[in-house]
């Protein structure tokens, strides 16, 4: 499994914000990030099936 961090889902979000980002998240539409250490990552997996599931 494969980790990214904010600025990759940015970019495979084409540039969202930060903020719109967060937002997604608690609505659901976005995986929960996990704590590594001191910063936050998305499976990288997830958050294709996330991009996927609202491509349909």
């Amino acid at each position: 499994m494969r980790y990214i961090t904010l600025s990759d889902v940015q970019s495979k979000l084409g540039g969202r914000g930060r903020t719109t980002i967060y937002r997604d998240v608690e609505l659901g539409r976005l995986p929960k990030p996990v704590k590594l250490g001191g910063r936050l990552y998305w499976a990288e997996a997830d958050i294709d099936a996330a991009i996927a599931a609202h491509a349909e």
